[in-house]
């Protein structure tokens, strides 16, 4: 989806961007992930920066950011508190109809008037498909956020969202992953990746503070609640979408996520990993920057 997002706000796009960097966007922070190029210090790595953000004050925070890296392009992934994510069934309607149409089918879903909303879709790959995921976004914010870059001399290449930039962690695997993610204070998000696209995708409550219990509360139930949950999600990709079981399950959170994975992989026969990161927010934004890897794959793709 990412850059049809922003198809219809295209207009503040520049050539003159150089430095490509992936931004994932919390409700209190923007954490920057940035590539190195070729013409930095060689024994430099790939790093990752954190600026503070009060939800509103977009401008502030872009002219830090644009302080150490503008010019650039940005590729950004928001965090679940700035989208909503809604299962509609699939308008008969011609393509260029759609998203009208789609308007109409959430406007009693959502809480703001249908014309202050800005929205997207995509559906799941799979055959007799009758459903679409449609991304609801505040249009003010989403303005705010692009109008914000521009002003800073960044190019926003991108706007994507969690359940789809994870996708970005099996790109080439051609067995189904699934994965668990889960950022401090949020809800838990499980999906099931198979290359580099989102076959299914559910939030589950209950698990808000994954990454601040102790190791002690993870073996004393949590754990097995948690495998509860995989197993569902689980036997809904097998059962109703009809598919091959996944290959292993892939844990993103912070915390004592080998604990976890060492508690968990007892309730399955499947292999339990724990992603390497420094954090998951860390994570979501260099997860964002591989989004620049992607199109330019597309393009070479469409262009042999």
């Amino acid at each position: 989806m990412g850059k049809s997002l922003l198809s219809r706000l295209a207009f503040w796009q520049k050539s003159n961007s150089k430095i490509k960097i992936g931004i994932y966007v919390c409700s209190d922070k923007l954490i920057v992930y940035r590539a190195i190029d070729d013409s930095d210090n060689a024994d430099e790595h790939k790093a990752t920066y954190e600026f503070a953000f009060d939800g509103i004050n977009w401008s502030g925070v872009f002219a830090q950011i644009a302080k150490l890296f503008a010019p650039a392009q940005l590729q950004i992934t928001l965090c679940s508190s700035f989208y909503q994510l809604l299962l509609v069934d699939k308008p008969n309607v011609e393509s260029e109809e759609m998203t009208q149409a789609l308007l109409w089918s959430v406007k009693d879903m959502v809480s703001q008037p249908v014309t202050d909303i800005h929205l997207d879709y995509f559906e799941p790959p799979l055959p007799s498909n009758t459903k679409l995921n449609v991304v609801v976004v505040e249009k003010a914010a989403l303005s705010a956020l692009v109008l914000a870059a521009k002003d800073h001399d960044m190019e926003v290449v991108g706007i994507n969202i969690e359940e789809m930039a994870v996708t970005n962690l099996f790109t080439e695997e051609a067995q189904a992953r699934l994965v668990l993610s889960h950022a401090s204070g949020q809800e838990l998000l499980l999906t099931v990746v198979r290359q580099g696209e989102l076959y299914m995708q559910r939030r589950v409550r209950g698990f808000n503070q994954l990454d601040s219990v102790t190791a002690e509360d993870l073996a004393f139930g949590m754990a097995d609640n948690l495998s509860l949950e995989l197993q569902r999600s689980m036997d809904y990709f097998e059962s109703q979408l009809r598919q091959a079981p996944v290959a292993s399950i892939e844990l993103l959170i912070n915390g004592h996520v080998g604990k976890l994975a060492e508690l968990v992989s007892a309730n399955f026969n499947q292999k339990v990993n724990a992603i390497e990161a420094d954090s998951v927010e860390a994570k979501m934004a260099a997860l964002a920057l591989d989004e620049f890897s992607r199109d330019e794959s597309a393009e070479r793709g469409m262009n042999p």
